[in-house]
């Protein structure tokens, strides 16, 4: 018997849409990708390569869109029976929302065996904070979306920017949960001028900043530097709703201008006035909110 064209694509969606109870006992449901497009290929064991204006797709929390995709089974299954253990790859265009943030690239590769969707090819991303302040916009070479949490890792000469500040790293872990940023492998916070303020640039091990408040906290090799003044330490948190920095941990501040040295005493730390280019000890020392910089799991 020959099936017809709209024949083929009802079984294909019925393939992709419903499985025995069996299967999705077997694999996490969340993590089951539903493509909805015009199928072609081998509609039992794959690959289905789909098209539209555009292919619409979802996944969990996430809904994709593109201009084509593709869904394959591992070797020697068929499309239904390996639910849970499915790729599937997005061309062109490619749109993914979810809540709060907005995600392109040209091209998503999904495994529903990890729960991961790798965007890449100009990937970038925006997200809209809870309390309606500026916008995070985000771009890496390759961004990776966890369907079982909230949670994208963006690698690759990373950016990220909100309002007048800048961080550059080679590598983002972002809570859309928290509007927490990690970011590690030489992350540097650069923060514009603004007013009679001159620019701030933070560099540390690692950065953590907290985009929904706008504090930060760095640890590790930590060094702050506005105009001609040098601050280091182990550690820094920095609130920029009251321009104010602390450094602790054999905190040590320069000033190239007049060859002035400022050094925090062996259990205290030192209080840095951003806005007035102002410098000094604090004998009882600062309790850095780390707690507060802690991602899920930690």
């Amino acid at each position: 018997m020959t099936l017809t064209q709209t024949a083929k694509k009802a079984i294909a969606l019925s393939l992709l849409t419903v499985a025995s109870a069996g299967v999705l006992a077997q694999a996490n449901s969340n993590r089951i990708i539903n493509i909805q497009g015009a199928p072609r290929g081998d509609l039992r064991n794959g690959p289905i390569t789909f098209t539209g204006n555009p292919v619409r797709a979802t996944v969990s929390t996430l809904s994709i869109t593109a201009k084509e995709a593709r869904l394959a089974a591992p070797q020697g299954q068929t499309i239904v029976a390996s639910q849970g253990k499915r790729n599937s790859r997005f061309i062109g265009d490619v749109r993914v929302q979810r809540g709060r943030l907005s995600a392109q690239g040209e091209n998503l590769v999904y495994n529903e065996g990890t729960g991961q969707g790798v965007l890449s090819d100009n990937a970038r991303a925006s997200f809209a904070p809870e309390n309606r302040g500026d916008t995070v916009q985000i771009k890496a070479q390759s961004m990776s979306l966890d369907v079982d949490n909230n949670v994208s890792t963006s690698k690759g000469s990373v950016v990220l920017r909100q309002g007048n500040q800048s961080a550059a790293a080679s590598q983002l872990v972002f809570d859309e949960d928290r509007e927490l940023g990690v970011l590690t492998g030489g992350p540097r916070l650069r923060q514009e001028a603004a007013g009679g303020q001159k620019d701030i640039v933070i560099t540390g091990n690692e950065v953590r900043a907290l985009t929904k408040n706008e504090t930060v906290y760095v640890k590790g090799n930590v060094k702050l530097v506005q105009g001609s003044i040098t601050t280091t330490g182990n550690a820094l948190f920095y609130d920029d709703t009251k321009n104010v920095a602390y450094v602790v941990g054999n905190a040590v501040s320069r000033d190239s201008s007049n060859g002035t040295t400022v050094r925090a005493p062996a259990s205290g730390a030192l209080e840095q006035r951003t806005d007035l280019s102002r410098v000094r000890t604090l004998s009882s020392g600062f309790n850095i909110p780390t707690a507060q910089f802690k991602l899920r799991g930690e």
